[in-house]
């Protein structure tokens, strides 16, 4: 190898390569001076690398062992003592000596001939000169910075050595990584350590990328956002309706100061807005805290009605809104009443109207709103089973709001509003919960101070609320919850009373819903009795109500199409719009029958009529009882059977008659189940008359127990089984004994038709149905 001594310039972060025009600056005494001492000779000048850019002066040992032949091309001073020197690498050179001066540096090198080492590895260089391309691309797909053609059209592929050299001054590549490309002699080796060196570039450039355009995005957003929102100020400011963040959280904090709120309630309101001051609001959490906030605003705290009510203005109203209902209307004037003595210190009643469907529990509801003078909300608890409808969800579910209680006394307004429960008896249960169980905090005077709604967090008092339940019966509603409930039964409309309710309320209803004056209409009072007496058989008014309806429709299309003036509807032409009739309760059995009794029961929608019939056979003493009877009324039956047996002698029956009779107890109406005691003395009678051969009567209807000696047991519902009574134009009830009392609380005009017995003893049962039974014996 040829060997040179040529003045040496250590390089700072910078590595020099054959081929390379490039430019540098020095500002080192030693390396100006080897410049101008170059510059004197031939030019040429060894340029190699520092291994540590920090290090003014330079040993042989902070300097690589490889470094590059060049060619001083031109030289520029700069102010300051700075010469830019611009150079063009030649040839690869390691040094063999070097002679640090006081000037300058010089250094004997050998210098590296490319020719010596390409021959005879053509193809293996070929192909590490395209796998060299694919980098290539690879790497300025990725590198903004680097024009797309640039490599393509500055480096000659002709010399690979050349190309190499040539690339590697476009690329940026770590000092090392120069170096060690530089010191690689080899021309096929040196393209595998540029591949190896190019493909961890690569992999870090594709990382960087990918990070680089997740920051792009999430900035690209951000910015979007705030131009966005930049341009919707500016839209509302034209608009005159701008509020921006600190106006909003300025308002909200002066609500809270300005509203009547509790203590604990204003110091979570205020946190809430503290939190929101240092929300932005772009956030999710932004829009949740301004929809609490308004909840908390808008509830009434402490907002109440006025509590000036005035006893007979109350007592007014109630009558004009309702027939009957005096136990109802008496106890609510009662609350009045201590209201008005005991001030806000009484707790707010909670009722619970218990009576058959129609008969105005829920407009009863209203009616005491309008007699206090108080706001009225209604919830319908029919088919209820999530409790988060009464306590509400809590804020961490999305779309969270807080329980119908909750968002009712909002819409209120005041804290003191009468809130009726519909159907608190057709409350569910399934996997979301007991609303039951939820209403009973509600519901109890002793903890509904202090209410907490699940969304709110935050107790509320509800004890100064008019609770109001209303339910058809008392046996599907769970026992704790009665037992926080007075319960009032309101009982059945009698005949009169729903000709008064149809005169004076269901009749001018009807006529001005269906857009007629009460000139162009006339419903006689017979007519309505008729409707009352042969097209409803109900407890309520609802069924009567739907009846005046279709006669008011029917009249309305008969002025229209017919252009008459008024329509007269009598119980003369009463078929013309309602049809046939449909019960014919004055049609019973007009002849007294053997084994066939009319008993009396009760139901949901009131009282009603309930035929038993009994049959004898010859046979071996079987009982087969029929007509969908529960276990009771099947108990019932044995029993009754298994007193007159014991006392066959008594009524003049063979001893021995469950041995050779057989007796089949029937109650029409298979598909309807049926259950209760109070059939007791009805299967009893039926089942001696059969035996007896001796006939019922027919005008007779009777309900009672009986017992294994023959005891009549008082029953309930009796005003609803002496209006199904009435309604069945029988003469007679008997009733038993014990039940006596209960004929005080109906009104004398409801029962005046019939004939009330009262009884003890099945014996005498047998006396007024039967009659003496001793007579042919």
């Amino acid at each position: 190898m040829e060997k040179l001594k040529l003045p040496l310039i250590p390089l700072r972060n910078l590595v020099i390569f054959p081929h390379m025009v490039t430019h540098f600056d020095c500002g080192r005494d030693i390396s100006v001076k080897a410049v101008e001492e170059a510059e004197m000779a031939d030019s040429k000048i060894f340029l190699v690398a520092q291994k540590d850019v920090e290090i003014e002066e330079p040993k042989r040992e902070d300097l690589f062992d490889v470094g590059t032949i060049a060619t001083i091309k031109q030289i520029l001073k700069l102010p300051g003592g700075i010469v830019r020197v611009l150079v063009e690498g030649e040839k690869r050179a390691e040094i063999d000596e070097v002679d640090f001066g006081e000037e300058l540096i010089e250094a004997i090198v050998e210098v590296y001939e490319e020719e010596e080492n390409i021959k005879g590895r053509e193809e293996k260089i070929e192909a590490a000169l395209r796998l060299a391309f694919a980098d290539i691309e690879a790497y300025v797909a990725l590198d903004d910075k680097m024009i797309p053609g640039l490599l393509s059209n500055v480096v000659d592929t002709d010399d690979p050595s050349r190309f190499l050299d040539t690339v590697v001054g476009y690329l940026n590549f770590k000092l090392e990584d120069y170096q060690r490309i530089l010191e690689t002699y080899d021309i096929y080796e040196r393209f595998v350590a540029f591949h190896e060196i190019m493909k961890r570039e690569i992999e870090l450039m594709s990382i960087e990328k990918k990070i680089n355009d997740e920051v792009k995005s999430k900035m690209d957003k951000l910015q979007k956002d705030y131009f966005l929102k930049e341009q919707l100020k500016v839209i509302h400011k034209e608009l005159g309706d701008t509020e921006d963040e600190a106006d909003i959280i300025s308002n909200y904090r002066e609500k809270i100061e300005e509203k009547e709120l509790p203590e604990e309630v204003r110091e979570k309101a205020l946190s809430e807005v503290k939190k929101l001051s240092s929300l932005n609001s772009q956030s999710p959490d932004y829009s949740l805290l301004i929809n609490y906030l308004d909840w908390i605003i808008d509830l009434p705290w402490m907002e109440s009605g006025e509590d000036e009510v005035n006893i007979k203005s109350a007592r007014n109203i109630l009558n004009n809104e309702h027939y009957g209902l005096k136990t109802v209307k008496e106890r609510i004037l009662e609350f009045i009443a201590v209201r008005k003595l005991a001030g806000k210190e009484q707790k707010g009643p909670i009722l619970c109207l218990v009576g058959p469907p129609g008969v105005g529990k829920t407009s009863i509801a209203r009616s005491i709103a309008s007699s206090l003078d108080k706001e009225f909300v209604r919830m319908s608890l029919g088919g209820i089973t999530d409790e988060a409808e009464i306590r509400g969800h809590r804020r961490t579910y999305i779309g969270a709001l807080p329980g119908r209680i909750i968002s009712l006394l909002k819409k209120a307004g005041t804290n003191d509003p009468v809130f009726l429960f519909d159907e608190i008896d057709k409350v569910g249960k399934d996997f979301k919960g007991d609303p039951a169980s939820a209403l009973l905090e509600v519901l109890d005077p002793e903890q509904n101070n202090s209410f907490t709604d699940r969304y709110l967090e935050l107790p509320f008092d509800l004890s100064n609320v008019f609770f109001i339940a209303t339910a058809n019966t008392t046996q599907t509603i769970p026992r704790p919850l009665l037992d926080r409930m007075e319960v009032i039964e309101i009982g059945g409309y009698t005949p009169n009373e729903k000709l008064n309710i149809a005169k004076k309320y269901l009749v001018p209803k009807q006529i001005t819903e269906n857009g007629l004056k009460s000139e162009n209409i006339n419903i006689s009072e017979r007519a309505l009795k008729d409707i009352i007496d042969y097209y409803t058989r109900e407890s309520g008014v609802r069924g009567l109500e739907k009846q005046i309806s279709k006669i008011a429709r029917k009249a309305a299309l008969k002025i229209v199409e017919e252009n008459v003036e008024k329509v007269s509807v009598s119980t003369s032409n009463i078929t013309d719009f309602l049809g046939e009739k449909i019960f014919t309760i004055d049609e019973k059995e007009k002849e007294d029958q053997i084994g066939a009794v009319n008993g009396l029961a009760w139901t949901q929608v009131g009282g009603t009529t309930l035929s038993i019939e009994a049959t004898v056979m010859k046979g071996k003493g079987a009982l087969t009882l029929t007509g969908s009877l529960g276990d009771v009324m099947k108990e019932s039956a044995i029993a009754a059977i298994s007193h007159i047996a014991a006392n066959a002698e008594q009524y003049g029956l063979d001893p021995e008659f469950r041995k050779t009779r057989d007796i089949h107890i029937h109650v029409p109406e298979g598909a309807t189940p049926k259950d209760g005691p109070s059939a007791g003395i009805s299967i009893a009678t039926s089942v001696l008359s059969a035996l007896t051969q001796k006939p019922v009567r027919s005008d007779v209807a009777m309900t009672g127990e009986i017992t294994l000696r023959g005891k009549v047991l008082p029953i309930g519902g009796l005003k609803e089984k002496l209006l199904a009574a009435e309604r069945f134009g029988v003469k007679t009830v008997i009733i038993p004994e014990e039940n006596k009392r209960d004929l005080k609380e109906i009104e004398e005009e409801a029962v005046k038709k019939l004939e009330i017995k009262t009884v003890s003893n099945f014996s005498e049962v047998v006396k007024i149905a039967i009659g003496d039974i001793f007579e042919n014996k």
